[in-house]
């Protein structure tokens, strides 16, 4: 059975924006680091979302969705990245998760 991991368009935007806002608060000098955190994070996510261990995310979430569950993702020692996900199956039997939130530490740490 193939496993298809999707971003919802709200999830890819933050995604996009999140390259500038990092860059501009200054947690990276360069532009292209930035680019590159980000593009390893999605990368990471769309590799191994499907094999990781998720838990049922707290009701704090569901107004992104039903049935949500999350997994998170260390990124170094300061970060990690907490990706919320519906699983379901398509109509040819594959799996889908489609994210549809992601934070890190510094913002959810107290809903988790």
């Amino acid at each position: 059975m193939e496993k298809n991991v999707r971003f919802a368009p709200k999830t890819r935007d933050y995604l996009e924006n999140l390259v500038t806002v990092l860059f501009q608060k200054e947690y990276f000098s360069w532009l292209d680091t930035s680019e590159k955190y980000v593009r390893t994070l999605i990368d990471d996510i769309l590799t191994n979302l499907p094999n990781r261990l998720h838990k049922r995310a707290p009701e704090h979430y569901a107004k992104y969705g039903e049935d949500l569950h999350y997994v998170s993702f260390i990124k170094n020692k300061h970060t990690s990245w907490y990706v919320f996900f519906t699983k379901y199956q398509d109509e040819n039997h594959q799996i889908i998760y489609l994210i549809r939130y992601i934070g890190n530490n510094h913002t959810e740490a107290q809903y988790l």
